[in-house]
């Protein structure tokens, strides 16, 4: 009965904690990279000591969100290295469903990778992007790397170069798609087509791994 009850509590935080990071969207999406703590509690129904009883700080909040997001985009950039076509076909649809999920909600975007330039509404300080930034981008290299290492036969140090790639690919990326967000200098569809030159060379001339779907 006891465990029953400890259970019953765990799933009701979760529950609870899944509600604060919805409302915490919310804010992000109306306020972007100056969303504040008193905005989030005050959309959740809460007060901000509420909130950090859920996520410990500042911190936590945003990691809890960036996880958030990071898992969502990861599962769709998975799902576009398994889209059909050759590998021209994929390559372009990885680079376009990096692109448009930043492009579709540019505010959480810029939450995430951006301090705000201007202190919140009600005075209180933004969130330390800066700090958190590169572990999420980290996070993204490492597991684009796994994937080429799954897929593509790299010679003797196949799993290394994959993961000097991931990283690679991703920083080139995010720093071509912020700038891409900022200035809009060209289309998606051009700017897809270039990234995708640059990158083709060697890519066209590795294998694909015994066993694997190949990229």
């Amino acid at each position: 009965m006891e465990t029953g009850h400890r259970q019953d509590q765990r799933t009701a935080t979760e529950r609870r904690r899944t509600e604060l990071l919805e409302a915490a969207e919310r804010v992000v999406l109306r306020d972007g990279p100056e969303a504040s703590m008193n905005a989030i509690a005050a959309e959740a129904g809460i007060t901000k000591p509420i909130l950090y009883r859920h996520f410990g700080d500042k911190s936590g909040l945003y990691r809890a969100l960036a996880k958030r997001h990071t898992d969502a985009l990861l599962a769709t950039l998975r799902s576009a290295l398994d889209s059909p076509g050759d590998r021209r076909d994929r390559v372009e649809a990885t680079l376009h469903a990096y692109l448009s999920a930043i492009e579709t909600r540019p505010q959480v975007y810029r939450f995430l990778m951006h301090p705000a330039e201007t202190p919140a509404a009600d005075g209180e300080k933004g969130f330390d992007v800066g700090r958190h930034q590169a572990p999420l981008l980290r996070r993204m290299g490492e597991d684009l790397g796994e994937v080429i290492a799954e897929r593509l036969d790299l010679g003797p140090d196949s799993r290394q170069v994959a993961r000097i790639w991931g990283h690679g690919i991703v920083g080139m990326m995010f720093a071509a798609g912020d700038w891409w967000l900022g200035e809009r200098p060209c289309s998606r569809d051009e700017l897809v087509r270039t990234l995708a030159d640059l990158l083709w060379g060697r890519l066209t001339l590795a294998g694909d791994r015994a066993g694997s779907q190949g990229l």
